[in-house]
C-alpha cells in the first residue's frame, strides 16, 4: 500500500482479489533490511534520507526504500520469475547498497537486532505512512528496531493463496529456527536465539502466528482490507549477515509456496495445526534456534530442528528443482545466532561479536 490510502476498504479487497485471480503463479521477490551504522562507534545512525537521495537516478533507486526508522534501509529484488534470477538480484542489490554506503561513509549490519543502540534514540522516517504508524501505535512502533528478510511468493487464485498461507502456518517455527540471528539486544545477552521475534510478536497487535481461514471469504470477513496484491509474504525470518544464508532461506520459502500449491492442486491433504501447538514450536525456535528440538506433531516426539528442516527440504525438492531453487537449499552447520554465541564464548563481549559482523566502508556485503 502506498503512503496515501486512496481506496476504500471495499475497493482494496476487490482489487486484491482480482490481482490474485489474475496473477502469475510462483513468482518470487525478496526484501532485506539493513542497519545503518556509524563506522567508528557502530551505533545506529539516522542516514536513510541521505542514502536515498544519493541513489537517485541509479539502478538501485527504485529498489531502495525506507523501513520505519531513519537508521534502517531496505533493498528489494523486484518480482522474479525463477529463484535463480532472485538469487542473482539479491547479490546485485547487496553490492549496489555497499557501493552507496561507501560514498557516504556508512557501515552496514544485517542481524535481527542491533545489540545495544537505544530505541529511544531512533527517529521515525517522515512519510505519511509512517507518521500514521507513529500516531496509532506509539510506544509499540518506537520499540520496533528490528531487521528481517521477507520473501513474497506469487500464488494465482484467491482461495488457493489463502490455503497456501494456512499451510505456511505449520512451518513458521522451522523457518524461524533456521534464520535466527538476534541473540543480543538492549546491551543484553538474552539467552534467546531470536530476540527480534520475541519483541515483535509480543508488542505488535495482530502479529505472530495467523489464524487459518476458510478461503478468501473467511479471510475477508476478518480483515476487510489487504496490503499489496497478488502474493503472500513470509516475514518470520531474522535478517541474515551472510548472502548465501539469505538466499537459502528465500529459496526454501519459495519452494514451500510452490509445494503447498501443488499439494492443493493434486488433492494432497495438508495439516492444519492448532494455534497453540504452532506457538509451542515458535517458542522453541525463539529460545534455541537450531540448537535444540521441535515437536513433530505426526509422531508426537521432539526431534532435532535440523532434522525437521532436512525433511522439509526433501519434501519440496521436486518443486525446488523446477523453479531453480534446489541449488540454494541447505542447512548450515551453524546458523548466525549459533555462531554469535560461539564467538561470545571466545571473545567474551557481545559488542566484539557484533563488530565482526559489520560491513564497514570499502568492504563487501555478505560474501
Amino acid at each position: 500500500m502506498g503512503d496515501a490510502q486512496r481506496l476504500t476498504p471495499d475497493e482494496q479487497i476487490r482489487f486484491a482479489r482480482e490481482a490474485f485471480e489474475d496473477g502469475q503463479d510462483l513468482t518470487v521477490a525478496v526484501e532485506e533490511e539493513f542497519a545503518l551504522l556509524d563506522p567508528e562507534t557502530l551505533e545506529l545512525t539516522s542516514r536513510f534520507e541521505e542514502l536515498k537521495a544519493g541513489a537517485a537516478g541509479t539502478e538501485l533507486d527504485e529498489h531502495l526504500v525506507g523501513e520505519l526508522i531513519a537508521s534502517e534501509i531496505e533493498i528489494k529484488t523486484g518480482r522474479c520469475t525463477s529463484f535463480g534470477e532472485a538469487a542473482e538480484r539479491m547479490a546485485e542489490r547487496r553490492a549496489q547498497l555497499a557501493d552507496l554506503a561507501d560514498e557516504f561513509g556508512v557501515a552496514l549490519a544485517c542481524t535481527g537486532t542491533h545489540p545495544w543502540s537505544r530505541w529511544q534514540d531512533q527517529r521515525i522516517i517522515d512519510t505519511p505512512h509512517y507518521r500514521r504508524n507513529n500516531e496509532v501505535l506509539q510506544y509499540v512502533v518506537w520499540r520496533n528496531n528490528s531487521f528481517g528478510v521477507h520473501t513474497h511468493v506469487g500464488i494465482r487464485g484467491a482461495d488457493r493463496a489463502v490455503a497456501v498461507c494456512n499451510a505456511f502456518r505449520n512451518v513458521l517455527p522451522e523457518l524461524l529456527a533456521l534464520s535466527t540471528s538476534s541473540p543480543f539486544v538492549e546491551d543484553c545477552i538474552t539467552g534467546l536465539h531470536s530476540a527480534r521475534t520475541e519483541i515483535f510478536t509480543k508488542l505488535f497487535p495482530r502479529a505472530g502466528v495467523p489464524d487459518a481461514y476458510e478461503g478468501w471469504d473467511g479471510f475477508e470477513r476478518y480483515v476487510r482490507f489487504l496490503y499489496d496484491t497478488g502474493s503472500i509474504d513470509v516475514r518470520i525470518c531474522d535478517a541474515q549477515p551472510d548472502l548465501e544464508q539469505a538466499q537459502s532461506l528465500a529459496a526454501l520459502i519459495h519452494s514451500l509456496g510452490g509445494r503447498f500449491a501443488r499439494a492443493l492442486d493434486e488433492g494432497e491433504p495438508l495439516p492444519s495445526l492448532p494455534h497453540r501447538l504452532i506457538e509451542e514450536n515458535m517458542w522453541r525456535a525463539i529460545r534455541y534456534g537450531l540448537t535444540d528440538g521441535l515437536i513433530d506433531f505426526e509422531s508426537g516426539e521432539v526431534v532435532p530442528a535440523r532434522a525437521r528442516i532436512e525433511r522439509l527440504i526433501e519434501w519440496v525438492l521436486p518443486v525446488a528443482e523446477e523453479i531453480g531453487a534446489a541449488p540454494y537449499l541447505s542447512v548450515p552447520e551453524a546458523n548466525s545466532s549459533e555462531r554469535q554465541y560461539a564467538r561470545l564464548g571466545e571473545l567474551g563481549s557481545h559488542r566484539d561479536v557484533f563488530a565482526e559482523l559489520v560491513r564497514r566502508p570499502r568492504e563487501r556485503v555478505g560474501g
